[in-house]
């Protein structure tokens, strides 16, 4: 028995390596393509290679990387904090007064995540034009709130559950108000959670590049439409490309 769990044991192991090399292989290759040149970029792969930093100092020469970089921060941290304004009471109401269509409603609301974006792009790119926040952070930050808002009710409704009722309970019977409940004694039960949802909400966000590429045209787009500007009618410049995708990830590995 203790032979074959070993080899249970050591099978599983190999096969969760594999795995995850085969999921972290594309990040090497854009950390590879990124100190190569464009020739050697596009060139049959190499294990040996001469690395160098011009494609970093490209992306940085750029005038308007700043502006895109604090556009990702602002439009992702923007967008965090008023999904958590708008979810925290919405959660909070269907984990302690739940009603009939409640669980109804909250897989309604998830359900929205399964239509493709695509299929509103119409309606809300020419919402975005009539209401002027066509390449604005102010209409960033709203998209990707209202894209995010389902996911962030979810898992705080989830964290919240785990909450003892009698709690709550016992400050409404000392006559806390519900603001006062949310504040002093289910925000600070409830910390990792709301710290787990706000980490994954602003991975969310900084990722996003669909609605950025189709609401943003200079002024208000993130990193995400920085990288695709390395896309041109003259081709693609894969290694510069590496380059920038490579400084966009690096605050969420490190963060």
């Amino acid at each position: 028995k203790r032979r074959k769990f070993n080899k249970a044991t050591v099978a599983a192991g190999i096969i969760g390596w594999v795995v995850a090399l085969l999921m972290f292989f594309p990040i090497l290759w854009m950390l590879m393509a990124a100190f190569k040149t464009e020739i050697d970029a596009v060139a049959p792969p190499k294990l040996l290679f001469s690395p160098t930093l011009e494609n970093f100092a490209a992306v940085n020469q750029r005038a308007d990387y700043l502006r895109y970089a604090m556009n990702s921060v602002v439009e992702s941290l923007g967008a965090t904090i008023l999904s958590l304004i708008i979810a925290v009471p919405a959660a909070y109401a269907a984990a302690f007064f739940p009603g009939k269509r409640t669980k109804d409603l909250l897989l309604w609301m998830l359900s929205t995540k399964m239509l493709p974006a695509v299929g509103v792009l119409v309606p809300i790119y020419l919402l975005a034009r009539d209401s002027g926040m066509l390449d604005t952070r102010t209409g960033l930050i709203l998209i990707f709130t209202l894209s995010n808002l389902p996911i962030v009710v979810w898992m705080l409704y989830s964290f919240f559950k785990e909450v003892p009722h009698e709690i709550l309970e016992a400050s409404r019977m000392d006559g806390a108000k519900v603001g006062q409940q949310i504040r002093y004694l289910l925000l600070p039960l409830s910390l990792p959670g709301i710290a787990s949802t706000a980490l994954l909400s602003i991975i969310l966000c900084w990722n996003e590049a669909f609605w950025s590429l189709n609401l943003t045209a200079s002024q208000a787009g993130p990193l995400t439409a920085f990288i695709a500007s390395f896309s041109s009618p003259e081709g693609l410049f894969w290694a510069k490309l590496s380059a920038a995708s490579t400084l966009a990830i690096a605050p969420i590995l490190v963060f």
